[in-house]
């Protein structure tokens, strides 16, 4: 599970689980960009989000192996950067049309969670 790391005024970083489905969306936002193996898109979401959020090998792999198997990426095996052999993960038509809808789902979510939150402002 993707963690958040909150810092601030508490002594020691704090982390937080995120909602189930964040890291599968992220995957796939970033499998938009561009093909990915599972280190660059791990390096890629704590970028991305300042070093906000941090993916543990744990919880990636098992969330691409479910992307697979929902047939949302493609895997086919390539050589990385350092000349590793990696497995490189693509975004295919059903991952892309199944991105709309969870992007969509999760700003309605959004939207509501910051009128709960307004409630007494203003």
């Amino acid at each position: 599970m993707p963690r958040a790391i909150h810092g601030g005024s508490m002594p020691e970083a704090e982390s937080r689980d995120l909602f189930p489905g964040a890291l599968e969306m992220m995957v796939l936002r970033l499998l938009k960009v561009e093909p990915m193996h599972g280190y660059a898109l791990v390096q890629r979401i704590q970028q991305a989000s300042g070093n906000l959020l941090q993916v543990e090998e744990g919880s990636l792999y098992p969330a691409l192996q479910r992307l697979l198997k929902d047939g949302l990426v493609k895997a086919e095996w390539g050589v990385s950067a350092t000349n590793r052999r990696v497995r490189i993960y693509r975004l295919t038509p059903a991952g892309a049309k199944h991105l709309v809808r969870a992007v969509s789902s999760f700003e309605r979510m959004f939207q509501g969670i910051n009128l709960v939150l307004a409630l007494g402002e203003g």
